[in-house]
């Protein structure tokens, strides 16, 4: 059972999981200022929802991952688990997590769950064997858990302060994405997938990254303006961050691609997200 349990949690992407169900959070604080019991109710609700999301994937393209080193030994291609069974895993995780939304939080906060579900294994799954720019919608897959939490707590979905939080989760993950593709992008063209790579030079590639990291940092700079009781104080804090962010990849942007530091520059572009996401967290709790 135990080993069962590990093969589970490695199908679900336990940890891009707890990252879904953490922008959640986040979402349901910033509109409700505490911390109470209903956010474990949505930590469960999302995380099954987003567990189950990423098992369907792993059934999609299982045949993919057998072909790449990075993903060759998931669940699936291993045999670790059935295809069918890996399919029986996702839909009872995506039932579960859609059932305790709706009876939690009620109908909008599940449907945005079903719409990420949607977005992201009918649409985003389908794109990436089509397009080398698929991530770009595909990153709406990752704004709408800030959304459902916002709902959950009682928000209005289209309220400027929760769109511009789920505008920079959206604007962040597109250098997220195509940091991965400097590094495995032959990886996933071999598998058949459509890549940044095939249209724009390496060493551009860098550049553009560089690019979208600057307009993720601006939207982040903003987004304290539509916050209540915001105070000078946490602007510059946010400020100071974003000067940081932006002074790691200057530095790690400008060479040649084989100077790259894709470690640093992946750590750096999470561990950024996280902390700006923890600063809201903070402010809400402590401050507004």
């Amino acid at each position: 059972m135990k080993n069962y349990f590990q093969i589970v949690l490695a199908l679900i992407k336990y940890k891009v999981s707890i990252a879904v169900t953490f922008t959640a959070i986040t979402g349901y604080i910033v509109f409700s200022g505490h911390f109470d019991v209903q956010i474990l109710t949505l930590v469960l609700g999302v995380f099954f929802l987003a567990g189950g999301s990423s098992a369907l994937n792993e059934c999609q393209e299982s045949n993919y991952d057998a072909k790449m080193p990075r993903t060759m030994n998931r669940p699936i291609p291993t045999g670790k688990i059935s295809l069918v069974e890996a399919t029986l895993v996702s839909i009872l995780f995506l039932v579960v997590g859609t059932a305790i939304l709706y009876v939690a939080f009620g109908a909008v906060t599940a449907l945005l769950g079903l719409l990420n579900i949607v977005w992201y294994n009918g649409i985003y799954t389908y794109l990436k064997r089509v397009t080398p720019f698929a991530v770009v919608p595909g990153s709406l897959v990752g704004a709408i858990p800030a959304l459902m939490g916002w709902t959950a707590a009682g928000g209005y979905v289209f309220e400027p302060t929760i769109i511009f939080i789920a505008f920079f989760l959206f604007i962040w993950q597109i250098p997220h994405f195509w940091l991965l593709m400097l590094k495995y992008g032959k990886e996933y063209e071999d598998a058949g997938f459509r890549t940044i790579n095939q249209a724009v030079h390496p060493q551009n590639l860098k550049l553009l990254i560089f690019s979208w990291v600057v307009a993720t940092s601006f939207s982040s700079i903003i987004i304290p303006l539509f916050l209540v009781n915001i105070s000078l104080p946490f602007f510059l804090v946010i400020f100071a961050l974003n000067l940081a962010f932006i002074a790691v990849f200057v530095k790690l942007s400008f060479g040649n691609v084989a100077e790259l530091n894709f470690r640093k520059s992946f750590i750096s572009i999470n561990l950024y997200m996280m902390v700006f996401m923890l600063m809201l967290i903070v402010f809400h709790l402590v401050v507004a």
